[in-house]
């Protein structure tokens, strides 16, 4: 008992064992093991080069590691039921984007997660749209119009692929079909890779897909582009119109990205991740990667980046869910 006393009477011994594990892991360093960026889609797509481009630049400027873990499937919402079961601890991030956040979850009876309650929503990163391809072989149209028109003279359903159920070219589509009056088939691929493979190899005429995963091929003229859903011409593409000029002005829907973590992140972690990804995205090397890929905006702190997503749920999950869209 004696002993016992004495070793209480040391400071700070007796509170050690009462400080709960959140307050230690938030007044630890961070970060001291890799840290890891989950991406929701097969390598080779937008969001998987940003990840990467992203990592790079983060372990350089914070003398660590941070690691790409592609986690692909059901819309995304594989990966980011993952990340939301995951601790709170700063070493799981997510390469958030509009598909698993926004489009993906009203599509599925139980996702795993809440859009806004599971997730830190950390640092906003930019933007890319989406646009309507076609291999030119297959497809005779040369505009819009002509699209429409010879879908519409096909005797059955004409198939279109897309990078996964409830990505954003998977609601272009749900949506191009209901303003159109078409008769469409969406067939879902693991990835923008292996779709645009089927459908310049010539067994799928249309696809789907967000623009710099797609503007090699459009300007190579192994794809023919007919409409892009920005809200303006893209510089990445200028000569690709928009939706509102063709006669379709509620058809805008863009992808997103940006940085998510699980809900709880202490906030001089969640502080520093904004600070270093802002200073990051002004690097040149990352500024000419966005840029080549299409991807624009100014970057978002978490208020501003959680209010987009809140209103992006309400606005245009509703408008997914209102589609009677329904997976298992």
């Amino acid at each position: 008992m004696r002993r016992r006393s004495a070793l209480l009477a040391l400071p700070g011994l007796a509170l050690a064992p009462a400080l709960p594990r959140a307050a230690r892991a938030e007044t630890a360093p961070w970060p001291s093991r890799p840290v890891r960026i989950v991406v929701t889609f097969p390598p080779g797509g937008a969001s998987d080069i940003v990840a990467r481009v992203m990592a790079d630049v983060l372990s350089q400027r914070m003398n660590a590691r941070f690691v790409v873990d592609n986690r692909p499937g059901a819309g995304g919402t594989l990966g980011a039921s993952h990340v939301a079961a995951q601790p709170a601890d700063g070493y799981t991030l997510m390469l958030s984007n509009t598909a698993p956040i926004v489009t993906s979850p009203p599509l599925y009876a139980r996702p795993g997660y809440d859009p806004v309650a599971s997730f830190a929503h950390v640092a906003f990163l930019g933007t890319t749209p989406a646009v309507i391809t076609a291999n030119k072989d297959l497809v005779p149209a040369t505009d819009l119009a002509g699209l429409i028109a010879w879908i519409k003279a096909q005797p059955g359903p004409v198939p279109y692929g897309s990078s996964g159920v409830g990505s954003v070219p998977h609601i272009l589509g749900v949506l191009l079909e209901r303003e159109a009056g078409l008769q469409l088939s969406h067939i879902p691929y693991r990835g923008s890779a292996p779709m645009q493979a089927e459908l310049l190899g010539g067994s799928l005429p249309l696809g789907f897909d967000v623009l710099p995963d797609t503007v090699e091929n459009i300007r190579a003229g192994r794809l023919r582009a007919f409409a892009v859903t920005a809200s303006a011409r893209q510089p990445l593409a200028p000569e690709v119109p928009t939706m509102a000029e063709l006669g379709y002005p509620g058809i805008k829907i863009d992808n997103w990205l940006g940085l998510s973590a699980p809900a709880g992140l202490p906030a001089l972690i969640a502080e520093r991740l904004r600070a270093e990804s802002v200073a990051a995205l002004a690097t040149p090397e990352m500024r000419r990667r966005l840029d080549e890929r299409g991807i624009t905006g100014a970057p978002l702190g978490p208020t501003e980046f959680t209010a987009l997503v809140a209103q992006q749920v309400r606005d245009i999950g509703g408008a997914v869910a209102a589609l009677g869209i329904r997976q298992d």
